[in-house]
């Protein structure tokens, strides 16, 4: 193994729902943000669902009414609220709260000369929400689908990415907490894999195939267990 590629969403940031009752608070609904929290389980089993049924477009809507719904939101207000959510999202993207632990595990990486890129479902803006975080120069290489026009699990984002690390998918570990989107898209592209808090979000029946090729963990800490165990190389 030679590269890593991660997820962005609830993989290197998560949903800041703090920001996300404060912008409902601008159009006068009161959310807690703890409801949000509550909520987001459920935004992300219907992510899988979608992915695996294979609904084009990143669903950014769907996932954001089911969110909204689940926290207790009037359903009469849910759609226009995730619409206009969407159209703010270029402008002040939701996805913004670093997981702990994650950025630090890039920057470890890379001061070790592996080449690190993102593999993201997004919107078209995720390279400019990076360089809002700070984060733009820990990686090598970005791949939003918004901005590409491929999408996980589709092979095709996976291999642009690899391309542009100079590596052969095969050499690539890609680390990401959707079933459908990160864990059985890499591994059909021929990369290894590793889900990341993921289990609690697969679907009923999903078999998590633990080989060679797949791994799963909870923490960063846990993820240096497994890259270290895949062999991953470096300076």
């Amino acid at each position: 193994m030679r590269a890593v590629t991660f997820d962005f969403g609830q993989t290197l940031a998560e949903l800041d729902t703090a920001m996300l009752a404060s912008r409902l608070a601008e159009r006068g609904v009161a959310v807690a943000a703890s409801a949000l929290e509550d909520a987001r389980p459920a935004m992300w089993r219907r992510y899988n669902e979608a992915i695996r049924a294979g609904l084009g477009g990143h669903p950014w809507v769907l996932l954001m009414a089911t969110l909204l719904r689940s926290a207790g939101v009037e359903e009469a207000a849910v759609d226009p609220l995730s619409e206009w959510l969407f159209l703010e999202q270029p402008r002040r993207n939701l996805w913004r709260r670093p997981i702990a632990g994650m950025i630090e595990r890039v920057r470890a990486l890379r001061a070790r000369g592996i080449p690190v890129g993102v593999i993201s479902n997004s919107e078209g803006g995720l390279s400019g929400l990076i360089s809002e975080m700070g984060w733009t120069h820990d990686f090598d290489v970005v791949a939003d689908s918004g901005a590409l026009g491929m999408e996980k699990p589709d092979r095709a984002i996976f291999d642009w990415t690899a391309e542009g690390l100079g590596v052969h998918p095969a050499e690539v570990v890609h680390v990401g907490d959707s079933w459908a989107a990160d864990y059985l898209g890499a591994r059909a592209a021929g990369m290894r894999a590793v889900l990341f808090r993921g289990r609690d979000l697969m679907p009923s029946g999903a078999v998590l195939e633990l080989d060679s090729r797949g791994a799963a963990c909870e923490s960063p800490d846990e993820l240096d267990e497994v890259l270290r165990a895949m062999g991953l190389s470096g300076g």
